[in-house]
């Protein structure tokens, strides 16, 4: 969380850290000098140490702005299932996949790496006689922020 939120904050942006009050007692995991220094670069709200806190996120990041970004772990899909029908879950992907940052740490663990948002639906799109298709080239499972990085350019001649 440190790593991250000094790396984020180096570009300036608004942060808010949603995490739980145990945070804010000093522990092995949670430093007390650490938590304040990160508490001066970013805005925090603690929820209950029970309570869900992916409600919290997902109500702050709408609330937000349809700019606002988001990094989480969390690949939402106990909230996917709660709606309703097919079109909804597919508007809750498409809106994820443009507004999660997803974060991995690199191979050393030294530092973190961020996957950013696309800014782009990764659907077929056609433009005249072009057609752009994204495509793998391999089948493996993925999460709903990992989509197709390659894409096929075909054009009618």
């Amino acid at each position: 969380l440190f790593d991250a939120v000094n790396y984020l904050a180096k570009d300036n942006v608004r942060l808010l850290v949603l995490g739980r009050k145990h945070m804010l007692n000093n522990s092995s995991n949670w430093k007390r000098e650490i938590m304040k220094e990160m508490q001066n670069k970013a805005h925090f709200f603690f929820a209950e140490n029970i309570s869900e806190d992916d409600p919290f996120l997902l109500y702050a990041t709408l609330r937000s702005g349809k700019h606002c970004k988001f990094v989480t772990r969390d690949f939402l899909r106990d909230h996917k299932a709660c709606l309703s029908d097919t079109l909804t879950r597919h508007l809750f992907r498409k809106w994820q996949r443009g507004h999660q940052i997803v974060f991995f740490p690199s191979v050393e663990g030294r530092h973190i790496n961020f996957l950013p948002a696309l800014c782009y639906d990764c659907v077929v799109q056609t433009t005249g006689d072009t057609w752009h298709i994204p495509y793998k080239d391999v089948f493996e499972e993925k999460c709903s922020y990992q989509v197709p990085r390659k894409w096929l350019c075909i054009q009618q001649k």
